[in-house]
């Protein structure tokens, strides 16, 4: 293990952010499956489908958990890089650390609202709170590299 990484603490909320994304798979699965066999899709037939056809065929709310399973493919990548960066910089503790534990409970408590009652509202009011603490670090980043 590279030494700066082996002694940072961010680590700890990328492995988290990570473990919740497998919770929200397992939850998309154990919630889609389901709904994918009351609206009569045969895995075994379909060919070629897209997520909009889901859309279309499937219950909001079993939706919602894979819309936010794809959410979390996105903007997380940037939080992990970032979160690497400094681990390998050794800027992975003390306010950095914290910024990215923030970040990690602001894209969970997103997920719970986005998998649960959906409100847009909400959904973007801890978007916007966790881009911000997404920035922090970015910023800190660019610090430490330039």
């Amino acid at each position: 293990m590279i030494p700066a990484v082996a002694h940072a603490d961010i680590p700890k909320p990328v492995i988290v952010l990570i473990a919740w994304t497998l919770v929200m798979l397992a939850w998309m699965l154990a919630t889609r499956l389901p709904a994918m066999r009351r609206a009569g899709a045969d895995l075994a037939t379909l060919v070629g489908s897209k997520a909009s056809d889901a859309d279309r065929s499937l219950p909001a709310t079993a939706q919602w958990k894979a819309h936010n399973y794809n959410h979390l493919m996105e903007q997380p990548t940037l939080f992990y890089a970032v979160a690497l960066v400094l681990a390998i910089g050794g800027w992975g503790s003390g306010i950095n650390a914290g910024v990215a534990w923030i970040y990690v409970g602001l894209r969970i408590a997103h997920s719970i609202v986005q998998a649960t009652i959906n409100r847009v509202l909400w959904r973007f009011v801890l978007f916007i709170a966790s881009s911000a603490a997404l920035v922090v670090l970015t910023f800190h980043a660019a610090l430490m590299v330039f």
